[in-house]
């Protein structure tokens, strides 16, 4: 037998924290699994560093990295509240409605202006020409990214080297490089045929390829000191 349970009841459990509504994009936060409308906790994050609920710190610099949409929670809250999704979506719709109006007349032109001005220096002429140290300018390699201070130790069975060390251990980089990143890397620098002919390992256990820097920080390094400890050794061929 089914029993009815009143909106009023779920209401703590699918309404923001910060702004009282109904979810709307619903983000929760990786560390302690709070979820709040995308802008609310957007727009919290431009100011602080923690939890809006149980004010944990989500991360020193870069909190913004560690929340993610809850699509799931979204659904589900939507189905539960008749006309939510509906009302939204037309709000939407009102507001490009407003944006276009808006552009309309000088600013019509004046944006369309712009987007050809950006036209031009995204696509130069063929006449003009930029250095490659310009160029190099335009891009910023990931210096931006969230950085990970890593050490690379070849693993060392009954006290031998399995494979040469490197000269420079140390290295710095993007939280978003992953674990097939750092096997090409020792492949060219280790001169083996293939980056699949080593493995790289966290805790005595092997990485997967796909997984990033900061997944293994996470869930491996989580508690530990600077820098991340990883190993490489020959990868093990079953036949």
């Amino acid at each position: 037998m089914y029993q009815s349970v009143k909106l009023r009841e779920l209401n703590p459990f699918i309404t923001c924290g910060i702004c009282s509504g109904y979810l709307i994009d619903a983000t929760t936060i990786t560390e302690c699994l709070h979820t709040f409308c995308r802008s609310c906790i957007v727009k919290h994050l431009q100011e602080e560093n923690f939890c809006p609920t149980c004010k944990i710190v989500i991360h020193q610099s870069y909190p913004m990295n560690y929340i993610s949409a809850d699509r799931t929670m979204q659904e589900i809250v939507y189905k539960l509240v008749p006309g939510l999704q509906e009302r939204e979506l037309q709000r939407q719709k009102e507001f490009e409605v407003a944006m276009f109006m808006y552009r309309t007349g000088e600013q019509q032109n004046e944006y369309n202006a712009m987007n050809l001005t950006k036209t031009h220096v995204d696509n130069p002429s063929p006449s003009s020409s930029c250095t490659s140290n310009e160029k190099d300018e335009n891009h910023d390699y990931h210096r931006g990214d969230e950085q990970v201070a890593i050490c690379m130790e070849c693993y060392r069975g009954n006290g031998k080297y399995s494979l040469k060390p490197l000269t420079r251990k140390y290295l710095r980089l993007s939280s978003q490089a992953t674990v097939l990143h750092l096997k090409k890397f020792l492949a060219k620098k280790l001169s083996l045929d293939d980056h699949k002919d080593v493995d790289i390992l966290c805790n005595d256990e092997i990485l997967g390829k796909d997984h990033t820097l900061k997944f293994i920080c996470v869930t491996r390094w989580r508690f530990k000191g600077c820098p991340l400890l990883l190993h490489y050794r020959p990868s093990l061929k079953l036949f």
